[in-house]
């Protein structure tokens, strides 16, 4: 599994292969030249001294020689060799003679016979027996006229002093390539090193990008690639960097400007709704027409005040001000308060535990806002009957599982992804109503505060399906 590999263990490992094949490769064209070398010395030493012996004694036997002659210039060629291992045969016609009595000369191939009879060229051929090698080789003795004289030498010489010289190359490789692959393994180690610095620099500053330290910057040494990629790795970085102090700015302002905006709202918008009251109070005693806009002013002054509540509180989310206020309560008990207080208990169907079974610390008031969103958006934009119910989850973390469920068309599968965006309203299931756009991602966001998740889904029977899950902490495990 090569994917599986470091890079170090990749170099290492190239670096090991590439000597490898170098070492053998010239170990093997070392090896064939020098075996080589080797055997065409000793052949063209034996070929040489063979010729002269033979010039030598060839003109002092008769032509034609008898037995006893050809018996005695096979030995009287053998022994001009010191170290005896010369083996002579002489043939003349159908006559022949060897140096050593009875030796059958094996080594001597039909071929070879053949290519002695018919050139005056001498002729050698290496033959192996078992574990040994012999140099045969063959000429014809010609007169000094140059005419042939019949007369043919055959001789074996064994390589047995050669054997040892090739044995010895092939362990001088063998024990060449070890150090080979040794001091290759250790350069490529080097070389990782030097590769490997940049690049786990690199890494670290890009874990320290992700980690959301921008000012991360490389040290660029040197003028190649890896100094080119730090090079490069500092501009997107800066560029980065400034790109999002930028975005961080624009985001700043305009969570000021939404902050001041609605903080200056506050005051003229509860004037107008005192003077809405009023105007509510009168609203009979005016005529049609005026009630009809008396009643439209005080409607849309109240979705204003609402709309300026939650930017508020948005904006507090945005600023890291929202503060959790944790206390232990009765968590289907403050379910039942958050229908109560909006007079929907009879418009909602509960599945609550009994008092006191499932207690946590949560903050009030935001689960009251929690619940009332969820409940509040399934009325509005779902169909009865609409449930809420509680349940307690239990594994490695006690959590209370909240869910809203209703009756209506479902959520579009296109618009389930962005239901929680502030703002987000699809043309299809959504039109103006009295909501501000912001109570779904308040929701989430008080979910999120108290390190819970939120999310919603269409049922396979019909309708959506809200679900909130909190971390519960009693006071014995604070």
């Amino acid at each position: 599994m090569p994917q599986l590999l470091g890079l170090r263990t990749r170099l290492v490992l190239a670096f090991a292969l590439v000597a490898a094949l170098t070492a053998t490769t010239t170990g093997a064209l070392t090896f064939r030249e020098a075996r080589t070398g080797v055997l065409q010395q000793s052949q063209d030493a034996v070929i040489s001294q063979l010729r002269a012996q033979a010039n030598r004694l060839a003109p002092d036997l008769d032509i034609p020689p008898t037995q006893d002659g050809l018996r005695r210039f096979a030995s009287d060629v053998a022994a001009s060799e010191p170290s005896g291992a010369w083996r002579v045969m002489v043939t003349y016609g159908e006559s022949s003679a060897t140096s050593a009595a009875g030796d059958r000369f094996a080594e001597l191939t039909p071929a070879l016979r053949e290519a002695v009879r018919s050139s005056v060229a001498t002729v050698f051929q290496r033959v192996r027996t078992g574990d040994h090698t012999s140099l045969v080789v063959g000429m014809s003795v010609a007169f000094t006229t140059g005419a042939a004289s019949g007369l043919r030498i055959f001789l074996t010489v064994p390589q047995a002093t050669e054997q040892a010289y090739v044995d010895a190359l092939v362990t001088a490789v063998e024990r060449a390539t070890v150090p080979a692959l040794v001091l290759a393994v250790l350069l490529a180690l080097l070389a990782a090193r030097g590769v490997l610095r940049p690049v786990r620099a690199l890494r670290s500053a890009t874990r320290s990008i992700a980690e959301g330290r921008l000012d991360t910057r490389l040290a660029v040494n040197g003028s190649d690639e890896l100094a080119d990629l730090s090079h490069t790795f500092n501009e997107t970085a800066a560029a980065l960097e400034a790109s999002v102090a930028e975005l961080r700015g624009m985001e700043a302002r305009a969570r000021r400007f939404a902050a001041d905006v609605s903080h200056e709202l506050r005051t003229p918008l509860a004037a107008m709704s005192a003077v809405t009251d009023v105007l509510d109070e009168d609203a009979v005693r005016l005529d049609p027409d005026t009630a009809t806009a008396v009643r439209l002013i005080s409607e849309e002054t109240v979705k204003l005040a609402r709309l300026v509540d939650d930017l508020m509180e948005i904006s507090r989310f945005d600023a890291g001000a929202a503060v959790l206020l944790l206390d232990e309560i009765d968590l289907a008990e403050s379910l039942r308060r958050t229908l109560a207080a909006r007079a929907w208990t009879d418009l909602v169907d509960t599945e609550l535990p009994p008092p006191d079974t499932l207690r946590g610390r949560v903050d009030p008031r935001r689960l009251d806002v929690v619940v009332a969103n969820l409940v509040g958006n399934a009325l509005r934009h779902g169909a009865r009957p609409v449930r809420l119910r509680l349940t307690g989850s239990t594994g490695t973390e006690r959590r209370a599982v909240i869910e809203v469920l209703d009756s209506g068309p479902g959520i579009p599968a296109h618009v389930l992804p962005h239901v929680f965006e502030r703002f987000y309203k699809s043309d299809a299931a959504r039109t103006r109503t009295e909501g501000s756009g912001l109570g779904l991602a308040i929701t989430a966001e008080n979910v999120r505060v108290h390190g819970g998740s939120v999310r919603v889904a269409n049922r396979p029977e019909g309708g959506a399906v809200f679900t909130v899950e909190l971390p519960l902490h009693n006071e014995e495990n604070r």
